[in-house]
């Protein structure tokens, strides 16, 4: 299983390629940020 911080760095990971690869305007940009938003929070529960 992930340690905590090491589930940390791969959502930021996840979260610098949404910013890299998808234009600011995109609806797939926001919706894959609000989706790995709520996997942070499920994980913090965890």
């Amino acid at each position: 299983m992930a340690t905590p911080e090491r589930r940390e760095e791969t959502f930021d990971r996840a979260e610098v390629l949404l910013e890299e690869e998808l234009r600011p305007e995109s609806p797939l940009r926001h919706r894959l940020a609000q989706e790995l938003d709520e996997l942070r929070e499920l994980a913090a529960k965890a």
